[in-house]
């Protein structure tokens, strides 16, 4: 077969599973009324969840660097796309995170492989929660060093895994907060297991930063782990933050380390200036807008007290992100567009994103949404679940 056959028929398989992804294009700003198709739809499916991403002090932010900087940076940061607003975020990354020095990347994705890229080698070994984001595994992958996955949040799977390996290095990595799950890992005892172990822990706090601990500082400083304890932060400014891009934290000597060999840091066009300008409007907002975050808190309480009530399939999560199990992935895409015909946006999150039949949809709260609002969501859910669409 030729290549138009080959992919052809791969589509149709992912079709006839019910797996089969689709775009929606968006006209306007990121916020909880989103418009699409001439229409406007009640978003809880956006990771912009301190509702920043519109913000008019990071917009004035952007304009005003895209005035003194331009647009593009140029080249990658070592060659001369390096300005002083991207030293000045780094700068204010690490005081944010209480780390020694941050690194700016121009994804998550990008910092995930460069950092276990540039710490690991076929010698070391790499130990992973089975849940952990995609970006995450496949660093492990392509670094070459020996991936084994351990059970989710499973602190003594993980300790027998690191006690029985005859690794040069070993890291472990973990999501802080699992981004289809929503639920947050067992840092300080994966921290203790790691020091009894002789592992380097690297946390990746992309759903946690701005959310989880005092002004947003994330889940290594909520859970109360310093640099030694947690070696390794990784978080972004695409999320919490409403921005792009994202940064690695640490020592001194990690982000140096980062700097000389981490391929997807050297090789790359950093990130533009404007928008690292609005990522320090976002971070000076954490502080001075400080009710968005207990906002956020009060809507997830409220909206798990009537789901629990109402008996909806609701997972056990403390965070933003509340998943509502359905199991089969047709029946999820059936759900999510019924919420759709009601003017409300949900997406259903289906294999291989999540493990076979654990099809699921993935509400996300923000502080821009209002109390009416998420009432809203869950009276449609109500509905759904008279129809027998939602099932405990």
């Amino acid at each position: 077969m030729n290549l138009e056959q080959v992919l052809q028929a791969r589509l149709q398989q992912r079709r006839d599973q019910s797996l089969y992804r689709q775009r929606i294009t968006t006209a306007g700003p990121q916020q909880t009324l989103l418009r699409s198709q001439g229409q406007d739809y009640l978003c809880f499916t956006s990771n912009d969840y301190l509702g920043l991403a519109n913000h008019p002090q990071l917009i004035t932010a952007m304009q005003s660097a895209a005035q003194t900087y331009g647009v593009g940076s140029g080249a990658s940061h070592l060659v001369c796309g390096h300005s002083e607003v991207h030293a000045e975020l780094e700068q204010a990354l690490a005081k944010h995170t209480g780390r020694s020095r941050a690194v700016l990347f121009s994804s998550g994705y990008m910092a995930n492989v460069g950092v276990l890229g540039a710490l690991l080698d076929k010698t070391d070994g790499v130990f992973e929660d089975r849940l952990n984001h995609a970006s995450l595994l496949d660093g492990g992958l392509l670094s070459g060093a020996r991936l084994q996955r351990y059970r989710h949040n499973d602190v003594d799977d993980l300790h027998q895994r690191l006690r029985k390996s005859k690794a040069r290095h070993k890291l472990v990595a973990t999501d802080s907060v699992f981004s289809m799950d929503g639920d947050i890992a067992p840092l300080s005892q994966l921290a203790q297991v790691c020091q009894a172990e002789n592992a380097w822990l690297m946390l990746d706090d992309a759903h946690g930063l701005g959310v989880l601990g005092p002004q947003g500082a994330g889940a290594a400083v909520a859970g109360g782990l310093n640099e030694e304890q947690a070696p390794i932060y990784m978080g972004t400014l695409g999320k919490a933050l409403g921005c792009y891009g994202a940064f690695v934290a640490g020592s001194e000597t990690l982000v140096e380390a980062m700097v000389q060999f981490a391929r997807s840091y050297i090789y790359t066009t950093a990130i533009p200036p404007a928008v690292a300008a609005a990522s320090l409007a976002a971070l000076n907002l954490l502080h001075t807008e400080a009710w968005r975050q207990a906002h956020l808190q009060q809507l997830i309480s409220l909206f798990r007290g009537y789901a629990q009530a109402m008996d909806l399939p609701l997972m056990d999560s403390p965070t933003a992100i509340q998943p509502l199990m359905i199991g089969d992935a047709n029946r999820a895409l059936q759900v999510s567009q019924a919420l759709q015909d009601m003017g409300i946006l949900v997406t259903a999150i289906r294999p291989p994103t999540v493990p076979a039949n654990s099809a699921r949809l993935r509400i996300t709260l923000t502080a821009g949404h209002s109390q009416t609002q998420v009432e809203q969501l869950l009276e449609a859910l109500g509905k759904l679940q008279q129809q027998g669409l939602l099932s405990p």
